[in-house]
């Protein structure tokens, strides 16, 4: 039997959910197993600098493509995480201590990759007074020193058990990008993300622009998970109202049968559309396709984002 009581120990919860049937994969969902000289490397930094990844801990279909091109998301604060959403693969449970070195050793990590841009995500750590932010800070002055040429985007968790200060140590520390996933429609959430309230994360986006105007700000949502069109496009709305500048959407994948079940999987033409409704809604940018996930793409996808601000504010 696992002692809770000892850090590191699994949360046994999703053991214990019912076993949701994983339906057939359509053909573009598929993709390539990873086999690239890349890839290979790209794995081979992150396991020398004992660097733990989203790319892995999520079961992300487009590993294979993005560490080929030497791309990685990085998963700080370790890989356990105190949330049990029902769409994710990250384990549940008690975390570690934090790693007072993890800074400099992801620091590392972006100046042997030569990126370009680099995200920052993490586990939701409840169990921490500021939720981890002060951390957050650490990895991005870290990466300013050793990689001052690098963009940095930050996706945190929502920050929900903290006070308003805790955000502000993020958004202080200037990232480029502060990305912050609102995941499903609100109705959805006490089935999907029952540790996190809707209004609770769009207000987190709001207040990032109130504190830094300049600052891009950028959320994500998985669809195939019961949801309606017309909720997508009310979340889309409710987005703008905050001013998110960049939205993607993706299709959900189900990680394993203890995992919340595929309703449907949306077809690329459907992507299509929510794309162009997305655009005519006024988002700087827009990633909406089977394969999007948050940190796919991104650095391309910054840099077209701050080519469209400039181009809207004439200096282009």
């Amino acid at each position: 039997m696992r002692d809770l009581s000892i850090p590191g120990q699994r949360h046994p919860e999703k053991a214990h959910r019912a076993d949701n049937a994983q339906p057939k994969k359509p053909a573009w969902i598929r993709v390539k197993a990873p086999t690239s000289e890349g890839y290979k490397k790209t794995r081979d930094i992150m396991r020398e600098q004992k660097l733990v990844t989203v790319c892995e801990e999520a079961g992300c279909p487009n590993v294979g493509e993005c560490w080929s091109q030497g791309h990685a998301t990085m998963m700080i604060m370790g890989e356990i995480c105190t949330r049990g959403c029902t769409f994710c693969n990250v384990a549940t449970g008690r975390p570690d201590a934090l790693d007072a070195f993890e800074p400099g050793r992801v620091a590392h990590a972006v100046e042997q990759l030569g990126l370009k841009h680099v995200v920052i995500t993490s586990v939701d750590r409840d169990d921490l007074e500021d939720g981890g932010a002060e951390h957050f800070a650490q990895v991005i002055r870290a990466i300013r020193h050793r990689a001052p040429g690098t963009t940095i985007e930050v996706l945190t968790p929502d920050f929900l058990k903290c006070a308003p200060s805790a955000l502000e140590v993020v958004v202080e520390a200037r990232p480029d990008v502060f990305n912050h996933n609102l995941e499903t429609v609100p109705g959805l959430y006490p089935s999907v993300r029952p540790g996190a309230r809707y209004f609770h994360s769009l207000r987190l986006l709001q207040r990032v622009k109130e504190l830094d105007p300049a600052m891009f700000t950028k959320s994500g949502m998985m669809v195939g998970l019961g949801e309606e069109a017309a909720q997508v496009r009310q979340v889309m709305d409710d987005m703008r109202s905050a001013g998110v500048d960049f939205l993607t959407i993706g299709q959900y994948l189900q990680p394993t049968p203890k995992h919340h079940v595929v309703e449907r999987f949306i077809t690329p033409d459907e992507f299509k559309a929510y794309e162009t409704a997305a655009w005519g809604k006024g988002f700087l940018m827009v990633s909406a396709t089977p394969l999007t996930r948050s940190s796919y793409h991104a650095g391309d996808d910054f840099a077209r984002m701050r080519e469209t601000r400039l181009q809207k504010l004439g200096q282009l």
